[in-house]
């Protein structure tokens, strides 16, 4: 973990006044520490060479002084710190607020709840590490240096001993922060899990019951609880254990210089008074090196929704947020329906009649209109299940009566409204799209569907069976992967049949994320009733009576 994450100074004004305060307090803290420890030195040698009562009384006087200016400069200065800490939090809180309301509809990828526990619990966790582990590194870096350059003026052999033992405590403390650095970032993902899947539990807690399903969503919470405390109790432990180790090397450092110091002074090649200097000074030079470990510990949290803070602002700034990825998209195909009639056997009025739609290569169109008024069927008629009555369908100016089916079906991806899953692995289903993709390419497809987190949360990840139908799967869920079958085919034509019908508003914001991105580059035909689907298509077609309304550019009718 870097000392002071670059991002936050620029982010966040408050940050930056902390950082002045924070060093000008820190050099005036240890200013008074050197003085404490000369006077008390100076006290007790004073005492045992006769110094009189008034003198004495003054130097006295003078450690009484240095230690109430002392206990309140660190009154002010962590009272400032907390202040800071309030301001900083209030300043990353408002931006990821504004971001979310007012940015792009992809953010990063995260549920409501995601965003809501990031907010509220993630960013109060930056108190420890504003307020307590940031003073605390500047006190690190000034005091022993300070306390080493005292010592060495009085007794060289005591600052040689200080110098060589004073790197340890940092290299054991990186030691253990590489192994906690982990481990951190994993509780608090799961924390961020916990968060958004109780709240996403509980908005859909009518349709669970109705279903029967409220059970087995409880069991759900109540492992990812589970897998939540064992992950707090793990870094616990480390913390513990590292504070340990912190504490027996400075402990027997301070040892070391106090034995040396002992055997001179016996043998009378040291003064008392240097002596006393040295044995003050030597636990103070180390203090502060224990002291950032234990911060560390309680300040990780803070830091990695820092982290998550960040990725999440630098969504749709030029920055691509960790954990997306970006499939390369074909050219797309020139869609051309020219008067195209269709009837069903059976029926006196046509499901179709007259209707022209011209897709350009790359373009999309949103076909909307309400039920009945032919919308599927002209799906039904690109993927060439229905032949035309009347008029024809053209692709790049081919007609599509004279490609192959199949030829012509391995360039599509259909996601319909109800995918069907099979009782197979999720890296069986998403395969079904391209069934010689490799591990590598499937997990890119799934993380461009937005899928990658629910099945970082199956118990198997990507080898979990999901049972007949997807069963284990939400709904939702079960279109993202539909979407990650389009993903790994790479298709030239996209084709989508309600793909967010009856989900909640989050599922559904998330699906339509994945089908921006899927529409890059392609030509797409989306039918929905669902007018969000405007903001992602780049025109829209009104379909009523099987008859086409007139879209400039788009439609002739």
């Amino acid at each position: 973990m870097k000392p002071l994450d670059p991002r936050l100074v620029r982010t966040a004004s408050a940050v930056r006044r902390h950082l002045a305060v924070t060093v000008a307090c820190g050099l005036a803290l240890t200013g008074l520490i050197l003085l404490q420890a000369w006077l008390i030195a100076r006290v007790i040698g004073g005492a045992t060479d006769g110094l009189g009562l008034t003198d004495l009384g003054a130097v006295i006087a003078a450690v009484a002084v240095v230690a109430l200016a002392r206990a309140g400069l660190a009154y002010g200065a962590e009272t400032a710190a907390l202040r800071s800490a309030a301001r900083v939090k209030s300043q990353l809180r408002r931006r990821l607020v504004r971001h979310v309301t007012t940015g792009p509809p992809d953010v990063a990828g995260r549920s409501a709840g995601e965003l809501a526990t990031l907010t509220t619990r993630g960013l109060d966790a930056l108190d420890d590490y504003i307020a307590r582990y940031l003073p605390q590194l500047v006190l690190a870096a000034l005091v022993p240096l300070a306390v080493l350059v005292v010592v060495a003026r009085a007794d060289w052999i005591s600052a040689l001993v200080i110098g060589a033992t004073l790197p340890l405590i940092p290299v054991f403390m990186a030691l253990v922060g590489w192994h906690t650095q982990a481990r951190t970032r994993r509780q608090w993902r799961l924390l961020n899990r916990l968060g958004g899947h109780f709240l996403d539990v509980v908005e859909g807690l009518p349709t669970l019951a109705l279903f029967r399903r409220a059970k087995a969503e409880a069991a759900l919470v109540r492992r990812v609880s589970d897998e939540h405390r064992r992950a707090t109790m793990g870094t616990l432990r480390i913390a513990f254990l590292s504070a340990f180790v912190l504490e027996v090397l400075a402990t027997l450092a301070v040892a070391l210089v106090a034995v040396e110091v002992g055997l001179r002074l016996l043998y009378g090649e040291l003064g008392l008074e240097t002596a006393l200097l040295v044995l003050i000074l030597a636990p103070e030079a180390y203090l502060p090196l224990r002291e950032v470990g234990a911060r560390f510990h309680a300040s990780m949290e803070g830091v990695a929704a820092a982290e998550q803070v960040f990725a999440v602002l630098e969504t749709g700034s030029g920055a691509r947020p960790s954990g997306t990825a970006q499939l390369p998209a074909s050219r797309g195909v020139d869609v051309r329906v020219d008067g195209v009639r269709f009837r069903y056997p059976g029926r006196e009025v046509p499901a179709l009649d007259d209707v022209s739609l011209d897709v350009p290569a790359g373009r999309s169109v949103l076909v909307d209109g309400p039920s009945g008024s032919g919308k599927s069927t002209l799906l039904a008629l690109l993927l060439r299940f229905l032949e035309p009555d009347a008029g024809e369908v053209r692709i790049d100016g081919r007609p599509l009566r004279d490609l192959d089916p199949d030829a012509w079906r391995a360039r599509i991806a259909w996601v319909p409204q109800h995918p069907h899953l099979f009782d197979d692995t999720v890296a069986g289903n998403i395969r079904l799209g391209d069934p010689d993709a490799g591990d590598a390419a499937v997990e890119r497809a799934a993380r461009a569907a937005e899928l990658h987190d629910v099945v970082a949360a199956l118990p198997d990840g990507y080898a979990t069976r999901l049972g007949e139908r997807g069963a284990r799967l939400s709904a939702g869920q079960r279109q993202r992967v539909a979407l990650a079958r389009a993903f790994l085919r790479d298709p030239d034509l996209v084709l989508l049949d309600e793909p967010t019908a009856h989900l909640d508003p989050d599922n559904a914001a998330k699906v339509r994320t994945a089908v921006a991105r899927l529409l890059g580059g392609r030509t797409g035909i989306v039918v929905a009733h669902d007018a969000g689907w405007a903001e992602v298509v780049d025109d829209v077609v009104r379909l009523e009576n099987g008859r086409t309304r007139s879209s400039p550019g788009v439609v002739r009718a």
